[in-house]
């Protein structure tokens, strides 16, 4: 962990003449848009496998006609039918899993008080008047709601409603745009759009996972309050990056 405090606190060097007391929030910014720009190629290649599993929709469809008194056969005939089309319903799940070492990373480094032994330097560190180490629940017991470090939270839960409901209302825009060009193709589409491909409608066992999609970005209002606020500020981060990427992935 010593070895990714030095790199935070090194690119917070880099970034200080521009961005002054903010700057290691700013060099969390910078790492979480780093760690996107890894992960993007997979993105890409989940968003294909999304228009693929799109273009399954018609056999599907009949598939559930075929089977409809028989789940555990549609279940063997769908799974089939992906290997036969090498595709993968839950290829878009590998982005998000490859991210998660980051964010915990990211999460232990700045709720533990010493690194290797030497006090942590980067709890100094603030988004401008709320520390990077501190939590929403200590904002509001210095200050309230409408406090100095309040008021730096309100702005980021601000950022992922807006965030949430331009999501939630795209997925549900495929969802009724996919619904017109067959049965079980509306669950497809929302599994793409609103979660980068990782639950697919037309897998018996996953279509409440479809259905849960478009309000998981809602969640990321809770992480946000509970978090320390870097760990936050990468969830803020990677969750509008997460819109903006999909949006053009699959416009």
């Amino acid at each position: 962990m010593s070895v990714f405090a030095h790199l935070v606190e090194q690119l917070a060097d880099l970034l200080e003449p521009l961005f002054h007391a903010c700057a290691a929030a700013a060099a969390i910014v910078l790492f979480t848009a780093l760690v996107r720009l890894l992960v993007h190629p997979l993105s890409r290649a989940a968003a294909r496998g999304g228009r693929a599993r799109a273009a399954l929709q018609p056999r599907i469809a009949e598939l559930r006609r075929r089977h409809a008194k028989n789940p555990e056969k549609l279940r063997q005939a769908v799974l089939e039918l992906h290997a036969e089309e090498k595709v993968s319903p839950l290829s878009g799940l590998l982005p998000s899993l490859l991210q998660l070492p980051a964010f915990f990373l990211l999460y232990h480094l700045f709720s533990n008080r010493t690194i290797g032994g030497a006090p942590n330097g980067l709890l100094d560190h603030r988004l401008f008047a709320a520390p990077l180490g501190g939590r929403w629940a200590d904002a509001l017991a210095d200050g309230g709601v409408f406090g100095a470090a309040g008021v730096v939270y309100l702005a980021l839960f601000a950022v992922v409603a807006a965030v949430a409901t331009f999501n939630y209302r795209r997925t549900k825009q495929m969802a009724a745009a996919g619904a017109t060009a067959g049965a079980g193709a509306g669950a497809g589409a929302t599994a793409g759009a609103g979660g980068g491909g990782g639950a697919d409608g037309q897998l018996p066992g996953l279509d409440a996972v479809g259905k849960v999609m478009p309000f998981m970005s809602f969640l990321t209002l809770f992480t946000v309050a509970v978090m320390p606020l870097a760990a936050a500020l990468y969830m803020v981060t990677s969750t509008a990056w997460s819109a903006v990427e999909r949006a053009v992935l699959y416009r």
